[in-house]
């Protein structure tokens, strides 16, 4: 092989060099972002690095998430128990009749609703039915208890909208609060109901109203209800109304709290609430803890 044919064969072992070198002289700003997008890409032990930190965080922040849905849920299911409640109220006053508003609790663990598993906590059912003509279909004072939908006054009521359902939430009776000057403006220095004026776990303790869903059925039965009259006036069904005659409670209140599955608290929550609605003017107010 001659001088000359080595250096000929140099020269072309450099060719690709020399071509790349100009092709970067002609496209610098295609060259230098080549350049950063292989200086920027993550390797697969960088990956795995920033996964595993990832998932320590979702780890220890789990807690925080669960916090924060159930505070979620129990304010949720307060402002759609008070639309159930305003619901009522203003198709009392619209129509000039008289509503009843239903509460019942079933087992939340079990998806089957209704169902009769125990305990009977954690989901929230809801039912409005409507006198047709305008009367309350009984008269004071009551012997004893009283269904609104037995024969013949199945064809006397009107079912209003649709079954509300709440998960995750439990009607619990909270104990009234230590009398304050007003404002009555927090859970702590809320209005304090009477005993006879509550809707939760043990109250209305002897109630004397009833009603079943669909009307004159056998799905659900409520016994624990609130009425409200033609001018707006709300009462929780209970023996001393019924007994005592039309005196309304100035303040009724329901409780609600949060629960995990189908367990009632072992004490109460943080996330609490109380649905009140004053008995005259039957406006609905949520107090918050």
């Amino acid at each position: 092989m001659t001088i000359t044919d080595c250096r000929v064969r140099r020269s072309s072992d450099h060719r690709p060099l020399i071509t790349s070198l100009r092709w970067a002289t002609a496209h610098p700003a295609a060259h230098f972002r080549s350049q950063r997008e292989r200086a920027s890409a993550f390797t697969l032990l960088e990956l795995l690095i920033v996964i595993g930190i990832i998932g320590l965080l979702l780890v220890l922040i789990a807690p925080a998430f669960t916090y924060i849905k159930g505070g979620t849920d129990v304010t949720s299911g307060a402002y759609t128990i008070k639309s159930v409640l305003d619901t009522a109220r203003t198709y009392a006053k619209a129509n000039n009749t008289y509503t009843w508003v239903g509460f019942y609790e079933e087992n939340t663990e079990n998806p089957a609703s209704p169902n009769s598993d125990t305990p009977a906590v954690g989901r929230i059912v809801m039912s409005i039915v409507a006198s047709k003509d305008g009367t309350m279909l009984y008269t004071l004072p009551l012997g004893s208890s009283f269904t609104l939908d037995a024969p013949p006054n199945q064809t006397a009521l009107i079912q209003v909208g649709k079954l509300v359902k709440i998960d995750s939430v439990h009607l619990t009776t909270f104990a009234p609060p230590a009398s304050t000057p007003p404002p009555f403006d927090t859970f702590d220095t809320r209005p304090a109901p009477t005993p006879t004026a509550q809707i939760g776990d043990t109250t209305p303790s002897t109630p004397y109203l009833k009603f079943r869903y669909p009307v004159g059925g056998s799905q659900y039965t409520f016994t624990k209800v609130v009425q409200f009259t033609p001018r707006g006036e709300g009462v929780v069904d209970s023996s001393t109304y019924f007994l005592a005659g039309a005196t309304l409670a100035p303040i009724s209140e329901i409780g609600v709290e949060p629960t995990h599955g189908a367990a009632v608290p072992t004490s109460t929550p943080a996330n609490v609430v109380a649905i009140q609605f004053v008995g005259l003017g039957g406006d609905v107010k949520i107090y918050r803890k």
